[in-house]
């Protein structure tokens, strides 16, 4: 199959000169966010549709430090619709979430409801193939539609460590444009002989040549640091990082976070291959004393692996999404589903190495799948917590947040 050739149009934001960043504080995510908008010119948007990227990947509480604030999205389409902008919100969450159930949970569908802008299911259409030229591990991405079909991307991500990437802002934001599960190739890909950075921050640099939003909007109200995207603590920063070029946005949200874009691989790789600025004394940064507004968040653990003194945990190859979903699930029930295993520890398995796991492992996820027999296994890529339970307990859940929030549901098995 012939691949379509195709890639994002210059920014109408950008002007000449070096790359400038605009950054507010102390004023919460809607205030923070429209004072940082007003530093750049939208009038380009006029007449133009405005597709919205926040981070709703996942089912999460607003406030949680998982998800873009909804008072940040608000400020974003306030901003456009002020501008003459058809707006929309779109969002292709990880694998065994509902994209409109994420939208729900978050706080965005009532601001956007609120003011009649429309909530995309960017997963509900066939994907678009196209070519990734001169990719070093990507051949080619298959993109929800929207991509395509809108004139101007936005990236709204938040501010997250990541424990595998080190960070996830405007840049890796974009990875939520991958039509469904083709997110996970991403994940899956062998090392490379002779490059010591991993696959995956090599993958995301290759899709930045490609994908690069045409402003940024780094939502820094309550982001999250430690064992992010979604399993560490949420971290309170009240900023806003605002960029039309999403390595600068990225890397000034870097060093609030106390960290260093150099010290990133997808934005160092990304940009060695001129796809954006992250050197920061190459950067028109306002207002000139926005550091003071730094605050160091926890780094992602050196060494990822999960421990939880109940239970019996087997990672061997395994990809942040389970990671992260093993670990929600269990901070949410570990001692609740102990019940269910009566003169035994629970023993969880993820990842594609295993060669064997003992009798009667629950085995999570399609990496697993070869051991389905040996046990209890929950398909999905990874799948979410609330199907872990499911499988677990026999009785179907509802709780979409998946441990974080509160459930009513009984867990006891039944006599």
């Amino acid at each position: 199959m012939e691949l379509k050739e195709w890639s994002l149009t210059a920014s109408p934001f950008l002007t000449p000169g070096r790359p400038k960043v605009f950054v507010s504080a102390g004023a919460g995510p809607y205030q923070n966010m429209r004072a940082a908008i007003a530093g750049i010119d939208l009038s380009p948007a006029r007449g133009k549709k405005v597709l919205l990227k926040p981070n709703a990947g996942r089912a999460a509480l607003p406030g949680s430090g998982i998800t873009t604030h909804p008072e940040a999205l608000a400020a974003a389409i306030d901003a456009f619709r002020e501008a003459g902008a058809i707006v929309a919100v779109g969002e292709s969450p990880i694998s065994g979430v509902t994209t409109l159930e994420a939208f729900e949970s978050t706080g965005m569908a009532a601001v956007a409801r609120a003011r009649n802008c429309p909530l995309l299911d960017m997963d509900a259409r066939p994907f678009v193939e196209i070519a990734v030229p001169d990719g070093e591990v990507l051949r080619s991405l298959k993109l929800c539609p929207e991509l395509l079909e809108f004139d101007i991307i936005v990236s709204i991500p938040v501010m997250k460590m990541h424990m595998h990437t080190g960070v996830t802002l405007a840049i890796k934001n974009m990875k939520g444009c991958l039509w469904r599960r083709s997110k996970v190739q991403l994940h899956m890909l062998p090392p490379i002989p002779g490059r010591e950075e991993k696959p995956i921050d090599i993958a995301i640099a290759d899709m930045a040549m490609l994908l690069r939003p045409h402003l940024s909007l780094v939502d820094g109200s309550i982001g999250m640091e430690g064992m992010g995207p979604s399993a560490g603590r949420p971290k309170q920063l009240d900023v806003a990082v605002v960029s039309a070029d999403a390595f600068a946005a990225d890397a000034v949200s870097c060093r609030l976070m106390g960290t260093r874009a150099e010290d990133v691989p997808h934005l160092r790789l990304a940009a060695a291959r001129g796809a954006g600025v992250i050197e920061l004394s190459g950067l028109d940064i306002f207002p000139g004393t926005w550091e003071r507004w730094a605050s160091p968040f926890a780094p992602p653990p050196a060494s990822v692996s999960i421990e939880y003194p109940e239970v019996d945990v087997l990672d061997k190859n395994s990809c942040s999404a389970c990671q992260s979903t093993l670990t929600l699930f269990l901070k949410g029930y570990g001692k609740k589903i102990l019940d269910y295993f009566p003169g035994s520890r629970p023993c969880f398995v993820i990842g594609k190495g295993h060669d064997s796991v003992p009798p009667g492992a629950v085995c999570i996820g399609n990496c697993t799948i070869k051991h389905k027999d040996m046990g209890i296994f929950i398909k999905g890529c990874p799948p979410v917590g609330s199907e872990i339970l499911g499988a677990i307990t026999g009785r179907p859940s509802f709780d979409i947040l998946d441990g974080q929030g509160k459930t009513e549901e009984p867990l006891s098995p039944k006599d």
